[in-house]
């Protein structure tokens, strides 16, 4: 991605998110939580998180991930979450008062650019917020420089689109029946961006780090557990249906989301509809010279 492309994407990342991202996030965070909680705990388990360290969340959210890694640190140790809606900030805030967690801040703010202390943090940790960078490889090169000499990056990605079948099955589904997009380039930035393994073990090695490992994650996305119609809304509102949805006709989209509810129902049980998910779950280091 050139640099205009760059910061024209990163410039609509900042408005989205501070304004109708943020807010139609929120409002399904409950259930999309629920759903990506599973995930999030294969990566913290693997980050080894030790009493008394200095955490970074890279694109906390609502602080899900945040408040267990504070847990995780206590008492001494303390943790940052950072994410660009300021919407999703303060409801961060608000859960870490209502739970009594106060070894956490959460700032809104640009990851890849943010004025992290330089060379504090022992773990910078995210869960699919990695993937969105506008340059991909200078914000690699950025965070790194937030780390201490040794210390860890440890986050998820999605593998490839086809793979994650939460989002490809009701794509697939309700795509005829949509506006044609265009087919996103390999470079570009978006949630299936690290699908081939080769490009984000190159970006870290290009921003410096080592020992790096990509490793896969086989599991299941819980569209709900419950009925079919929880499922529809999930995969409404958690894949790339949501923006694609948002520009159309009453019709069109009334067409399209019976087409998704036909495509769930074949893989609706007792206990609600769960389907395939693919990650990478990647760790690298910092050198300590």
């Amino acid at each position: 991605m050139s640099d205009g492309s760059a910061r024209e994407w990163h410039d609509a990342q900042v408005a989205y998110w501070s304004g109708a991202g943020g807010e139609t996030w929120l409002k399904g965070a409950a259930r999309t939580e629920a759903a990506l909680a599973p995930l999030g705990a294969h990566a913290i388990a693997a980050a080894d998180v030790r009493p008394g360290e200095r955490i970074v969340d890279i694109g906390c959210g609502t602080g899900p991930t945040t408040l267990v890694l504070a847990r995780a640190v206590a008492p001494d140790g303390r943790v940052l979450g950072c994410d660009l809606s300021p919407v999703l900030r303060d409801e961060a805030r608000r859960r870490a008062r209502s739970a009594g967690v106060t070894n956490v801040r959460f700032e809104s703010g640009d990851a890849s650019t943010f004025a992290f202390e330089p060379g504090a943090a022992d773990l910078l940790f995210s869960r699919f917020g990695v993937m969105f960078f506008g340059d991909p490889a200078a914000a690699f090169r950025h965070l790194r420089g937030a780390l201490k000499p040794g210390g860890r990056l440890v986050f998820l990605v999605w593998r490839p689109f086809k793979e994650n079948g939460w989002a490809f099955v009701p794509f697939a589904a309700a795509g005829p029946l949509l506006p044609q997009m265009p087919r996103p380039s390999p470079d570009e930035p978006g949630p299936f961006s690290f699908g081939d393994p080769a490009r984000p073990r190159a970006l870290l090695t290009q921003a410096g780090f080592t020992d790096i490992a990509i490793d896969p994650i086989d599991a299941t996305v819980a569209l709900s557990r419950s009925g079919l119609d929880e499922a529809v809304d999930s995969a409404v509102e958690l894949g790339p249906l949501r923006r694609l949805l948002a520009d159309v006709t009453d019709d069109v989209r009334a067409r399209a989301v019976d087409a998704v509810r036909a495509a769930l129902a074949k893989h609706l049980t007792a206990d609600g509809v769960a389907l395939p998910a693919a990650c990478w779950l990647i760790r690298a280091r910092n050198p300590t010279a």
